[in-house]
């Protein structure tokens, strides 16, 4: 960590509204991207984005500097997040409207339903691997975060997160190859 994000997060626990602001255009995009990717649904996203940053300000105190980043404990917050939405979705499954999924901005309709399926392809896929494969191969390649980092999110070795990323995307190579993608 940087003696600037120190200054960033001394500034922040003293309830400076300027410093929290900046933490959270710096981190933002990443935590929701990651988010993002594992529910598929931008408002709910959002929701949990923004629920990351209100336990930033709620728990900053609590923050210890230990050698990692600031955005490591965010995404350690986000990966618990999207944890509980998935277990409270799993007692009530929702469905979304088919218009909540498509990208409205893009002016090719073709190539936006396109990356619709690919992404939904994409998307089938992961959820056959395990937990702890899909949250590296996310971490990784959707959050670009370095082995070390996937390792400090998930509480496990560097050598443990190689493993995982290997047969993760062993078995996406697998999965998609059986379903003609």
């Amino acid at each position: 960590m940087s003696t600037e994000e120190i200054e960033l997060i001394r500034r922040a626990k003293q309830g400076d509204p300027t410093a929290l602001a900046e933490i959270y255009d710096r981190h933002q995009p990443a935590i929701y991207r990651y988010i993002f990717h594992q529910v598929s649904d931008v408002a709910t996203a959002e929701d949990l984005t923004g629920e990351v940053f209100v336990r930033l300000v709620d728990k900053i105190d609590h923050f210890t500097y230990r050698g990692y980043p600031l955005l490591t404990w965010l995404y350690a917050i986000a990966r618990n997040l999207v944890t509980d939405y998935h277990r409270r979705r799993a007692r009530r499954p929702q469905f979304l409207a088919l218009d909540e999924r498509l990208v409205a901005d893009v002016a090719d309709p073709e190539k936006a339903a396109e990356l619709s399926l690919a992404q939904d392809r994409l998307t089938a896929a992961l959820a056959h691997l395990t937990e702890d494969q899909r949250q590296v191969i996310l971490l990784k390649f959707i959050a670009g975060l370095d082995n070390g980092t996937v390792a400090r999110v998930l509480g496990k070795s560097v050598g443990a997160v190689k493993s995982l990323q290997h047969r993760g995307l062993a078995a996406l190579r697998r999965i998609l190859e059986e379903n003609g993608t």
